[in-house]
């Protein structure tokens, strides 16, 4: 029997190659998250200028993409965490928007 994710995967005809695509475009890493890591590595080594009132403090991607082994695991309903279950619905939401349907919530999907 297929897990959540692949029924919702196989219903909505969504390919697991463009899933992929969609999840490296997305996680990738851009020189504003550069930016944050940098600033927090120098407020760690204490270097940098201390937090500033009404600064808020934004947490950048992670760079890590969804993997192949990472959406077997999920079609076959193995334990998966939970921050590549969010990683999963963000590529999934971005292939939706794409396709001009609604997004959908973690629930949704596992």
């Amino acid at each position: 029997m297929a897990s959540k994710f692949a029924e919702f995967l196989e219903k909505n005809k969504i390919d697991e190659r463009r899933l992929l695509a969609a999840s490296k475009r997305i996680e990738r890493l851009r020189p504003e998250d550069r930016a944050v890591r940098l600033k927090q590595r120098a407020a760690r080594k204490g270097d940098g200028d201390d937090k500033k009132e009404g600064e808020e403090t934004v947490k950048p991607r992670s760079g890590r993409p969804v993997t192949k082994c990472l959406l077997e695991n999920a079609q076959q309903g193995n334990k998966v965490s939970g921050a590549a279950k969010n990683r999963t619905l963000r590529a999934v939401n971005h292939i939706l928007e794409q396709k001009k349907q609604k997004a959908v919530a973690l629930a949704d999907l596992y």
